[in-house]
């Protein structure tokens, strides 16, 4: 019988290429990364259609297209948007936070003055739970300073953090 490095019409050491976003999710477990950018704000909501649409500004009234749960309408969300550094993808990334648990931490942090800016240091954010029983934990780690790699990656960018407010 053959060896399995033979059977297979791979190479061994093959891997498929990995697909990697402009936009960095908070999956289970820990998420590292490094804030890049300065804070765009703004809102949102999602249709019927499962697609988003976004304004600087608050709408006055309800959107008539805004999805509906149990026959009524779900939240419109404020939402933080900045260029982070992804450790795990090693890449530029938007990430998008309509939590309001991540911006109330990341606000603690940014108010203490042995915190500050955060860009000067990386953040871990731990995502446990599914629905509506996930729970976020926000840990600053020690001030760095930004790497050549992260500096290299953000020159290499072509995410433009406002064309979030365009619409198809």
């Amino acid at each position: 019988m053959a060896d399995k490095k033979e059977e297979s019409w791979f190479a061994a050491d093959y891997e498929a290429p990995e697909e990697v976003s402009a936009f960095m999710k908070l999956e289970d477990g820990d998420n590292n990364f490094r804030i890049l950018s300065p804070l765009v704000t703004g809102f949102e909501y999602w249709t019927e259609d499962n697609k988003p649409v976004r304004s600087k500004v608050k709408w006055d009234t309800t959107p008539d297209n805004i999805k509906k749960r149990d026959g009524k309408p779900t939240a419109v969300k404020h939402f933080w948007l900045f260029l982070v550094y992804n450790y795990k993808a090693k890449q530029v990334q938007s990430l998008e936070v309509t939590q309001s648990t991540i911006q109330k931490a990341l606000t603690a942090l940014i108010d203490n003055p042995k915190w500050g800016n955060p860009t000067k240091f990386d953040i871990t954010i731990n995502r446990t739970g599914k629905e509506l029983l996930t729970k976020y934990a926000v840990v600053p780690n020690p001030h760095s300073d930004v790497t050549p790699e992260m500096t290299a990656a953000l020159e290499a960018s072509t995410i433009d953090l406002q064309e979030i407010f365009k619409q198809d």
